[in-house]
């Protein structure tokens, strides 16, 4: 497949109460499609965060999702601006450049970043990390791409969004 030159179109979702940041690495062609992250309806995100917050419903539309995530003080973006990609295949970016995720930061109370998948974090550390001054914890792709996580299992990594609470703790992991 084809590499394309592809620029971020969906605008960060936060205010200045967010204090969480979900990082993913690239909207997919999906999600670029349907104007919103986590767009492919086989993807786990929406299910997970859903189960992770205790909602009875998972938020369907591009405001529930909104609504969701201001809601739990989740801020949500990419860590890419732009960059050459074969698809949805993270492992095919080449000439990345990141979103200033700094910036963002400066204008909320984010204090915990997690990244979506390992690109997603070694990109982060590459690029934004020292800028933020904050750590990264990794949590595993809710894309529909890694099949050896379940929604449980997906849960079950990400339930640290809710339960981690107060100051970063030094330790970081890398998934």
């Amino acid at each position: 497949m084809d590499s394309t030159k592809i620029f971020h179109n969906i605008d960060p979702v936060y205010d200045e109460n967010s204090e969480s940041l979900i990082l993913g690495t690239m909207p997919s062609p999906k999600s670029r499609e349907t104007g919103f992250y986590y767009g492919h309806p086989k993807n786990k995100f929406w299910p997970v965060m859903a189960a992770v917050f205790e909602e009875e419903k998972i938020p369907e539309t591009i405001e529930e999702k909104k609504v969701f995530l201001i809601k739990n003080h989740i801020a949500l973006w990419d860590v890419l601006r732009s960059c050459q990609i074969s698809g949805a295949s993270d492992q095919s970016i080449k000439d990345p450049v990141p979103n200033d995720i700094a910036g963002l930061v400066s204008k909320t109370k984010i204090k915990k970043i997690f990244t979506t998948g390992k690109k997603a974090g070694e990109l982060y550390r590459r690029f934004c990390m020292e800028a933020t001054g904050i750590k990264n914890i990794g949590l595993p792709s809710t894309s529909p791409a890694n099949c050896r996580f379940s929604i449980e299992k997906l849960v079950n990594e990400y339930i640290i969004i809710r339960e981690r609470s107060g100051d970063f703790l030094s330790e970081v992991f890398y998934l």
